[in-house]
């Protein structure tokens, strides 16, 4: 079987309905200001939900991203299928508009993960190990470190960006409690860095395992919750 077949033949289980209503939780749902070098540039709105029951429920986390760039105007609609009690991932679709249109799928086939990227240049097939454990994180995507708040000082976490077609190692390190500032509103929350090479990524969580801020130094973003002010 082709790979493009193999992963059309998959990934429509992530859009398949549900555990009944009364199985279905919302962990988390809310809303980013995101920032580059210090400018708002535009917003996250997203919703993580549980559905089902103890070692078979699967977590589902969407959003919504629209930020301003140079090259104008992106939308970013990424879809995550997951599964507990770590957060692995399973399932992947991202579909982007604007400047660099695109869309996305991967899933999990035996021990690899396969994708089907579609741009204006044409379709491209790609594959992944998929280590135990391993994460997705797009890149300016702050929802998605949900799945990364269980990690202990020094874990080391295989994670994928599939937009930018990239494989690398996430190490913890750096925690500390600090009272942070969003808005009028003071916070306590747990800082923890994560390092892939020489790239550090700094998220907060807040108390419930939220996050609510995301630094990226190197790329010069930064999201916090706004959702939280008031």
């Amino acid at each position: 079987m082709s790979l493009r077949r193999t992963l059309w033949c998959v990934l429509p289980a992530i859009l398949l309905p549900g555990p009944a209503a009364g199985q279905r939780v919302v962990v988390d749902e809310g809303t980013f200001t995101i920032y580059r070098n210090g400018r708002e540039v535009g917003a996250e709105e997203f919703t993580i939900r549980r559905e089902g029951l103890g070692a078979g429920a699967t977590v589902f986390a969407h959003a919504v991203v629209k930020v301003t760039g140079p090259d104008g105007p992106t939308e970013m609609r990424p879809l995550l299928q997951a599964t507990l009690p770590d957060g692995a991932a399973s399932n992947y679709q991202l579909s982007v508009s604007g400047a660099e249109a695109a869309e996305l799928s991967l899933a999990l086939v035996g021990r690899r993960f396969v994708s089907l990227i579609r741009t204006g240049r044409g379709e491209e097939e790609r594959e992944f190990p998929a280590g135990p454990g391993t994460r997705i994180l797009e890149q300016d995507i702050a929802h998605q470190y949900y799945f990364l708040r269980n990690e202990r000082e020094g874990s080391t976490t295989p994670a994928i960006e599939p937009r930018t077609r990239s494989r690398f190692r996430l190490v913890a390190s750096g925690w500390s409690e600090e009272e942070i500032r969003i808005g009028v509103n003071r916070i306590e929350a747990r800082r923890v860095t994560f390092s892939a090479g020489d790239e550090e990524r700094h998220v907060w969580y807040d108390r419930q395992g939220r996050v609510v801020r995301v630094e990226v130094p190197t790329r010069a973003y930064l999201a916090e919750r706004a959702d939280l002010v008031g």
